[in-house]
């Protein structure tokens, strides 16, 4: 599975982005599909994910701003931010769980659990 990330950018705190992330390969449906973040001097951190029967699960720094959605179809999973704030600057990388494996908490969400990872993409947050 080859990942792409794009939507990144710059932002006033407040303000909404929208991160995508289209990938290829014949087994999209298969994977669960998560989105991590990772600031200078932090350790990458989970952020969202969305399982292969669509129930999701986000990090307490985010719930009630972000939402995960896929489309198997095309192949795509995104991540609307809203409510941004300066402590979501970060580089973001769209990621899978390793095949047939579903996010949860606690302990089902660490970056060690992730098979791919896509390149990422910076969001900065101005305040």
């Amino acid at each position: 599975v080859q990942l792409q990330a794009s939507g990144g950018g710059l932002v006033q705190a407040g303000g909404s982005l929208r991160l995508s992330c289209a990938a290829s390969g014949r087994t999209f449906s298969s994977y669960a599909m998560g989105w991590f973040r990772q600031a200078p001097g932090k350790e990458r951190e989970f952020v969202a994910g969305i399982n292969r029967g669509g129930d999701t699960v986000y990090g307490d720094p985010v719930k009630g701003r972000f939402t995960v959605s896929r489309d198997n179809a095309k192949m795509t999973v995104a991540l609307q931010m809203n409510s941004l704030k300066p402590e979501d600057t970060a580089v973001y990388y769209c990621a899978t769980k390793t095949y047939g494996r579903s996010w949860y908490f606690p302990g089902g969400a660490r970056a060690n659990d992730v098979a791919y990872w896509g390149q990422g993409t910076e969001v900065t947050v101005s305040s």
